[in-house]
């Protein structure tokens, strides 16, 4: 490759990692002393076979501070693995177990299951509602937290991006860069208030949104088939006039999301061809893009090219700030940046192969409604 075109990649990778570092100064923070709730909580708690979870997040959940009106809806959604069993040994009134009924067709499990946890809670006035993830561990002022955060910021939806846990080399290189991708390309204080489609980055592991925002986008039913419903759960409410984005939840949550690396790339796979507009060539061009900037300026460094080495520092740059608003693993992490980046080309890859050919399953479910599945199949 052409030493301009070196320099002109490498001068994309400075160019996000400038963004980075306005993003770290821009993203909405919470109070460090947060006042106790003056809205109604509740939280809707989606689970499918998470015996090995459930327990230490409703024990998180239940010892929320600063929540005088908090109540919890446990979704099961067709659990075999003694999941029920947990939450129902769990005597406190503020719990309450519902077994989501059969998929409606046109309907994926999450968003199903969600929409039925809000339909099970009687609607209160000036309500919050708060969707947490099984494997998400709540500090004890994360919900008093993020409901502060979205009352000062005016927003209607915040997604607090829980801090990323990873062990072993597969996860610490792929999970930090969800949050990279973002601090990286979306202008925050714009993408906010934007309806464009493009312009959305949610987390569904912990989100807060207010009841009657969620409910003039329609709900999980206007989201019913997405992949990525957290996501287009934020583009919903946004259409319907609504605000919000991610903000800081490195103090709020931790999550371990996947473990190992047999669960990152299935994980991966299933829903990784939605984050590009469910186009495949989409997919593949975002892929190559990424490699061009990220991978293509180190490789030329190890070739003696300056320019090359500027581009690969300001990758590793972009990643330690991203590394620093998320609260993951900076050092020496960031330094194997390229390698991330193939890693993350790898399963793009494969996430938009088998979307082609009708073969991404989850949890013993295709990851398309049924409707739509087989259409993909034709293709």
């Amino acid at each position: 490759m052409s030493g301009r075109a070196v320099r002109v990649l490498s001068a994309l990778a400075g160019i996000g990692a400038a963004h980075a570092a306005v993003n770290t100064v821009l993203l909405r923070r919470p109070p460090d002393d947060p006042p106790a709730s003056p809205f109604p909580v509740t939280v809707v708690l989606p689970v499918r076979d998470e015996a090995h979870s459930v327990g230490d997040c409703l024990a998180a959940l239940l010892d929320q501070r600063g929540l005088d009106r908090l109540r919890v809806v446990v979704v099961d959604d067709g659990s075999t693995d003694g999941t029920a069993d947990i939450v129902r040994a769990v005597h406190d009134s503020r719990v309450r177990l519902v077994t989501a009924p059969p998929l409606p067709e046109g309907w994926l499990g999450k968003p199903h299951a969600c929409a039925v946890g809000v339909a099970a809670a009687d609607r209160r006035q000036d309500e919050v509602l708060v969707f947490v993830d099984a494997d998400v561990r709540l500090f004890p002022d994360a919900i008093t937290s993020a409901v502060a955060l979205l009352a000062a910021s005016g927003l209607d939806l915040v997604s607090p991006w829980p801090r990323p846990l990873a062990a072993g080399a597969a996860e610490r290189l792929v999970q930090p860069l969800a949050p990279w991708l973002w601090t990286t390309t979306l202008p925050l204080r714009l993408a906010e208030r934007s309806p464009r489609p493009s312009l959305a980055a949610a987390n569904g592991q912990f989100l807060v949104v207010r009841r009657d925002a969620y409910e003039r986008a329609g709900g999980h039913a206007a989201v019913r088939g997405e992949v990525l419903e957290d996501i287009a759960l934020l583009r919903a409410v946004k259409r319907a006039g609504g605000r919000g984005g991610p903000v800081d939840g490195s103090q709020l949550a931790a999550c371990r999301m996947y473990e190992g690396w047999p669960q990152v790339r299935e994980g991966y796979a299933k829903s990784l061809w939605a984050s590009v507009g469910s186009r495949p060539a989409a997919g593949v061009a975002a892929a190559a893009a990424l490699t061009a900037v990220y991978v293509v300026p180190p490789v030329a460094a190890l070739g003696g090219s300056r320019a090359g080495l500027a581009g690969y520092l300001a990758g590793v740059a972009g990643r330690l700030l991203s590394a620093r608003t998320s609260g993951s693993r900076a050092w020496p992490d960031a330094l194997a940046h390229p390698v991330s980046v193939l890693l993350l080309d790898l399963l793009m890859l494969r996430s938009v192969r088998g979307r082609r050919h009708g073969t991404l399953h989850w949890r013993g479910r295709p990851v398309e409604p049924a409707a739509q599945s087989s259409a993909t199949m034709g293709r």
